[in-house]
């Protein structure tokens, strides 16, 4: 039921072992319900002249070095300012998930960049009507809304601005946990310590050390502080309320009706619990909805509790009352 358009290959022994070339036909499966996979290449189809390929030592936009560490799959560009990097770094933090600031799409961000308006994300919070006004394309109508969605993305939470700032492992999740951790106060976190951090659930020594040196480099600090500074700010964070499925793992899956995927899993944080995207041996509850697939079947088969949508919403009304 779901058209899969891209594969990622980042990985070179990945693409050596299964020796995937440019022009290949290759057959693919969504891993884990989710991810599109490339299982093995169609050899009877492949073109005569075809090389293997090989991922550059260099990055394709600035030219610098891209290099791999030998925990990890992927090769990156080590230059900071590689224009390629400032703008999937303005990209990400205008996104939906992050800051959600709506009209900021990839062609403004270009044009952003290429007329020198902005190099970094502080700067989206001192753009002017008319600097966006006079972009191609562009007028008074579209710029009032990208200002005003500017402005209204000023009052956002810990967890989303955390994320934006795209540290490396911190995710959408682990934002979170270190927002509720230090009940929404970033100072607290720009001054903790990695064994402070280590005492958090989930929070791993990788994702300590990555946090911890982040926020011990000075740009990233002038960089935080910019964004302040043009009026950022965050909301109260809800203290978790205490209850039965503290701790506790949900998976949902398949249409949950007039329910929408984000309410349900603010449903189960508020009362302390966690979401998961796969259904493994740690999983406590699946709440299945309507033409629920693989996962229900997998729940059922690891024996773990299926919560149809009726009792899910009695669950966590019982847990209201």
């Amino acid at each position: 039921g779901v058209i899969v358009s891209n594969a990622t290959l980042h990985n070179q022994d990945e693409i050596d072992r299964k020796d995937v070339r440019v022009g290949d036909t290759v057959l693919v499966q969504r891993a884990g319900d989710v991810i599109p996979e490339i299982i093995k290449v169609i050899k009877q189809k492949r073109i005569s002249n075809s090389t293997p390929f090989t991922i550059p030592n260099k990055c394709p936009i600035c030219d610098d070095i891209a290099t791999k560490s030998k925990d990890e799959a992927v090769a990156r560009c080590i230059n900071s300012l590689c224009p390629a990097k400032i703008k999937g770094s303005i990209e990400h933090f205008v996104s939906k998930n992050c800051m959600n600031i709506d009209g900021l799409g990839i062609k403004i961000v270009e044009m952003l960049i290429n007329e020198k308006l902005i190099k970094d994300i502080s700067d989206i919070y001192y753009l002017k009507h008319e600097d966006i006004a006079v972009l191609n394309g562009m007028g008074d109508k579209s710029a009032d809304n990208i200002i005003e969605s500017i402005n209204l993305s000023k009052n956002t939470t810990m967890a989303r601005f955390l994320y934006g700032l795209g540290i490396r492992y911190v995710g959408q999740n682990s934002a979170k946990i270190l927002e509720k951790y230090f009940k929404g106060d970033l100072k607290q976190l720009i001054n903790t310590h990695t064994d402070e951090l280590l005492d958090i659930y989930d929070i791993g020594e990788v994702m300590a050390t990555s946090i911890i040196n982040y926020f011990n480099n000075l740009d990233n600090i002038n960089l935080i502080n910019k964004c302040l500074s043009g009026g950022v700010k965050f909301k109260k964070v809800d203290m978790v309320i205490e209850s039965s499925i503290t701790g506790k793992i949900f998976v949902f899956t398949g249409n949950l009706g007039l329910l929408s995927r984000k309410d349900a899993i603010n449903m189960i944080e508020r009362f302390g619990a966690k979401n998961s995207s796969s259904v493994s041996t740690q999983t406590d509850y699946v709440v299945a909805g309507e033409k629920a697939g693989s996962k229900l079947k997998k729940a059922e088969e690891l024996n773990i509790k299926v919560l149809n949508l009726l009792e899910f919403e009695k669950l966590i009304r019982s847990l209201e009352s």
